[in-house]
């Protein structure tokens, strides 16, 4: 069975929001993960860690749309270039799908996600995609969560974790770190 993996920013209230601003990211604090807050290269390791288990990389439509022309061209994403992508969208056309980026599959639902996760490989990382991660989460597909979380409350904004009321979900803390910063690197496995 394959291992899916949130990956992200967060502020210290949960947000997960436009944390590098930019076009599509209207947040009135969009960028804050660069704008007030000391950059230390060790507290950035962990996206560089992550690459040795990223087997493929999921999307929902909006960060795939926002993540795809972009890092196609970016030497800092380099690495994820030739990867296969999973886009999780009942909206996106064949035709959308970003030329040179690798292979990328379009899987309609969280049931498909769910047959993904059945096969055979290694892990496939979320990256963005709060309102997927969030449907993901809540449907138990999510095995572990890579957080970097940064000194600040944002308030309003989009989270990974649903308000719902459901039952308690426990985790088990993998790994953890704290920066000269403020950011805290958490590495969390769901209990199952």
């Amino acid at each position: 069975m394959r291992k899916l993996v949130y990956t992200g920013f967060m502020s210290l209230d949960g947000v997960v929001d436009s944390p590098g601003g930019g076009p599509g990211e209207e947040h009135r604090s969009g960028g804050w993960v660069f704008k007030d807050i000391e950059f230390v290269p060790e507290a950035f390791a962990l996206k560089g860690e992550e690459l040795a288990d990223t087997t493929a990389l999921m999307f929902g439509r909006r960060s795939y749309e926002a993540f795809a022309p972009t890092w196609r061209e970016s030497e800092d994403h380099a690495a994820y270039k030739e990867l296969p992508k999973y886009v999780v969208s009942s909206s996106l056309n064949d035709d959308a799908i970003v030329d040179g980026w690798g292979p990328t599959t379009i899987l309609r639902s969280t049931e498909d996600v769910a047959q993904l996760k059945q096969g055979e490989g290694g892990a496939i990382f979320i990256h963005g995609s709060a309102e997927l991660a969030r449907r993901l989460s809540d449907a138990g597909l999510i095995d572990q969560y890579n957080l970097l979380v940064f000194p600040i409350l944002l308030g309003e904004g989009k989270s990974v974790f649903s308000r719902s009321d459901k039952e308690k979900q426990m985790l088990t803390l993998r790994e953890s770190a704290a920066y000269p910063n403020g950011i805290m690197k958490v590495i969390y496995d769901v209990t199952r």
